[in-house]
């Protein structure tokens, strides 16, 4: 089992977009209970099932494996909740840190973030130009939210909390 601390930010410039490439992912949900997370994710041809528990503040418990990937994309198909999330992965390190940046397309286009995964709920990081916002703690960003409220759904409103 592992654990999982992250931030996320909304992302407010493309000065990130020379650095990096990107993977493709599609994910989707078996369970979007604030209880537990079961997520399938394709990322290139390599598939795995995730499942996470309720947080605690920033922390929560995570479980994966990898899985055939014609599995992933039958379950992606046939039994998770639609739209699929669909993104294109960048992989940017700054200051010592590895950020995770998320360009969403399909149902979720126009949406950009970037999260950090932290060993600790107070370990300092520097924030990247690029980042804006913090999302932590909104759930409208959770991609498990996403998946059923997607991002061309939102109000104006919401676009700007």
């Amino acid at each position: 089992m592992g654990i999982e601390i992250e931030r996320k930010f909304v992302v407010i410039s493309d000065d990130w977009k020379n650095q990096v490439t990107g993977n493709t992912i599609r994910q989707g949900y078996l369970s979007t209970s604030p209880d537990r997370v079961v997520r399938i994710r394709i990322v290139n041809q390599k598939a795995w099932i995730t499942v996470k528990s309720s947080s605690d503040g920033l922390v929560r418990n995570e479980w994966e494996y990898p899985i055939p990937a014609d599995d992933a994309k039958a379950m992606l198909e046939n039994l998770c909740i639609q739209p699929v999330i669909e993104k294109i992965r960048y992989r940017i390190p700054y200051e010592g840190m590895m950020w995770d940046l998320d360009v969403f397309y399909g149902e979720n286009e126009g949406l950009l973030i970037a999260e950090i995964e932290l060993e600790s709920e107070n370990q300092p990081f520097a924030l990247p130009a690029w980042a804006g916002k913090e999302v932590t703690h909104n759930r409208l960003y959770h991609n498990n939210h996403l998946a059923q409220y997607p991002y061309r759904a939102w109000t104006d409103e919401e676009k700007k909390t």
